[in-house]
């Protein structure tokens, strides 16, 4: 992110009317790797093909606020690989994580690992720490930590089913999963901080918390999450869950977090009453049908987004590519 889209950001933030109306979208490997032209292995082995994406989103489509860019990750094994999961890599797949915990009980033996030396984690910033001299030669820097969130990497390592079920069945045990999970969590924001003095934000992605009801969100979500918000001063604090986000939304403020980004099954305009006027709203188009559906009414979409209304789901752009382009085109029309 350049400096004037950071600054562009921080005004969102402070809620300030910018306009036009700002686009920003999570880029990461799920599409970059395809729409660059690279195997899913080529963008996460290469270090010039993963930066080489990144520069060309960055170029195509200079007036979108990509988050947190320039991502140094392994999809959603980056985490749970420090705490020793088998990890799998496709050539041409995302790669997974396979469980390592196959009882309750062995959650005691669990110890938080060192961020700086286990798994992945080394290598995503010896990746990025390579790569910030043409970053930054570029006009960009480094501006958000990024990490999944607790309940995220908790259920690779113990099981989705174990881990919901284990709410109610075995709740010491996943109190202290998630104390250890968080406060490895915490490390690895502050580790990536440390690396990068710009960093001036955090990313914080967990789909799980959208699965648990009000009663358990604020025993097993609330207090951990607020923990993570508290462990950095930065400006931005961004959370991404696009599962059910109803609960999230109501409690946003008190987690601590500034800006949500959440599923397109929930409307701007819901969400906004939800969240309240303090938090920024980043949402909410269906992505994975961006990528497979014809381009249908591209505008249509486009403008229905960018006036905060519900898009209609049978308005699909065929591509990133094609949806950007449409919004380009909208928010030139506002000018």
């Amino acid at each position: 992110m350049t400096d004037s889209q950071w600054q562009q950001l921080l005004r969102v933030l402070d809620g300030e009317l910018v306009g036009p109306l700002p686009v920003g979208l999570i880029i990461d490997s799920p599409w970059l790797a395809g729409w660059h032209g690279v195997s899913v292995m080529d963008y996460f082995s290469d270090d010039e093909a993963w930066l080489a994406a990144n520069f060309e989103a960055a170029r195509r489509f200079p007036e979108v606020l990509f988050l947190p860019g320039f991502w140094a990750e392994y999809g959603m094994c980056t985490e749970p690989s420090a705490f020793g999961c088998q990890c799998v890599f496709p050539e041409n797949e995302l790669p997974f994580a396979r469980k390592s915990l196959f009882d309750y009980a062995e959650i005691d033996r669990i110890k938080k690992p060192d961020c700086r030396t286990d798994g992945l984690c080394p290598f995503a910033v010896k990746r990025l720490r390579r790569a910030r001299g043409a970053i930054e030669r570029a006009g960009h820097r480094v501006r958000v930590a990024a990490s999944r969130g607790p309940m995220n990497i908790a259920t690779y390592l113990l099981g989705h089913t174990e881990l919901l079920i284990g709410l109610k069945t075995e709740p010491a045990q996943i109190h202290k999963l998630l104390r250890i999970v968080t406060d490895f969590v915490c490390d690895w924001l502050r580790c990536q901080a440390a690396e990068f003095p710009s960093i001036d934000g955090i990313l914080v992605l967990d789909d799980l918390i959208g699965f648990v009801g009000e009663a358990d969100f604020r025993e097993f979500v609330l207090p951990y999450f607020q923990q993570i918000a508290a462990c950095l001063d930065v400006r931005l604090k961004a959370l991404h869950n696009d599962c059910h986000g109803l609960v999230t939304a109501r409690l946003l403020g008190e987690m601590g977090f500034n800006l949500f980004n959440f599923s397109f099954e929930h409307s701007l305009d819901e969400m906004r009453r939800l969240a309240g006027p303090e938090v920024t709203l980043l949402g909410n188009i269906p992505p994975r049908d961006v990528l497979a559906y014809r381009p249908t009414l591209n505008r249509t979409l486009a403008k229905a987004i960018m006036r905060c209304l519900r898009p209609n789901p049978n308005d699909r752009p065929q591509t990133v590519t094609e949806f950007l382009r449409s919004i380009r085109t909208v928010q030139a029309d506002d000018e």
